[in-house]
């Protein structure tokens, strides 16, 4: 009887020091992380903005860890295919996801999306943000956005403009100016924005709230008329560009951002050894000065401030959805 019950007794003590052995490895592993390549997934197609700053983030991230950084392209569904296949992966901290507006904010207000922001996720750090610019064809007779809101009024529907898609930010971006404008303007939608850039340059839409890459050697060029930027406050890396308080819109302020996620159930040593690394790698000059060719600002954030970052993005685009009645494909 004494031999049963100090066996009963030793049952809690054996199943915790079995669990604790079950969580060495797992602990010895975060500790020591990375011990192997890491992926970084990108959810849009090779050559646009976010694949550029992965490959940037990644060599630096590889130099850092002293472990290789491959690019994994995942393209498709305006970046919700990209985080569904990162949300799968096993949460070791050898696969995270450059999230952005549309896939991370955007995506689940206005279709279903195969994955849950807050449940598949961590927030790791915002990594970039970059002002959009509403830019019309050179031969355009709208000098400034004072002239082409004038127009719009005396003629409501008879201006367009051109977006990659329901929800990308050059559909939100003209969406935006509609209501704090009070115009009517009519989208025309194509499946890149490239292609919106392209019949810009050709005079067949009138405008485009774009993201500064695509059409910022052509403001260069002089082949396109910038006209106003969304940012808070005038762009270090486009100074000559009025802001559209600057020109009369008030309450208009639409960047572009990117971040970095990695899969729920990550080790808080792992996600603690990325914050750390991006810190590092956000700040270094070289980083930055790539990062400003191509029309955005590097930066990192700790995790409270990238949670909270979100939470202002989800619920700003959330009521021009409802109010505006945006739906996906």
């Amino acid at each position: 009887m004494t031999q049963v019950l100090m066996t009963r007794r030793s049952v809690p003590r054996l199943l915790a020091t079995l669990a604790c052995a079950c969580l060495l490895p797992l602990s010895a592993q975060a500790q020591n992380f990375p011990n192997k390549p890491v992926r970084l997934v990108v959810t849009y197609p090779a050559g646009g903005s976010s694949d550029l700053m992965a490959r940037i983030m990644g060599q630096k991230l590889s130099e850092h860890w002293g472990q290789p950084v491959v690019i994994e392209s995942k393209p498709g569904a305006a970046g919700s295919i990209g985080m569904e296949f990162a949300a799968r992966q096993a949460a070791d901290g050898y696969t995270f996801v450059i999230g952005n507006l549309g896939p991370a904010a955007v995506n689940p207000l206005i279709s279903k999306v195969p994955y849950n922001m807050d449940k598949d996720f961590i927030p790791v750090s915002l990594t970039a943000t970059g002002a959009n610019i509403l830019a019309v064809p050179a031969s355009s007779p709208y000098k400034n956005l004072g002239e082409f809101i004038a127009a719009a009024r005396a003629r409501p529907g008879s201006l367009s403009f051109g977006t990659s898609g329901p929800g990308s930010m050059a559909h939100l971006g003209g969406e935006l100016l509609m209501r704090q404008a009070q115009i009517k303007l009519v989208s025309v939608p194509y499946k890149g924005g490239g292609l919106a850039v392209n019949d810009l340059l050709a005079g067949h839409i009138n405008m485009m709230v774009s993201d500064a890459l695509p059409v910022s050697q052509h403001l260069k060029s002089n082949r396109l008329r910038p006209l106003a930027i969304t940012s808070g406050k005038r762009s270090r890396l486009f100074p000559d560009i009025p802001t559209f308080a600057e020109s009369g819109v008030q309450g208009l302020v639409a960047e572009n951002w990117w971040g970095v996620f990695l899969p729920a159930g990550t080790p808080k040593a792992v996600v603690d050894n990325y914050q750390a690394a991006l810190v590092k790698v956000m700040a270094d000059p070289d980083l930055k000065e790539r990062f400003a060719g191509l029309g955005v600002e590097a930066m990192a954030s700790t995790q409270d401030e990238f949670r909270a970052f979100l939470r202002d993005e989800i619920a700003k685009y959330s009521k021009l959805v409802a109010d505006n009645g945006i739906k996906g494909e």
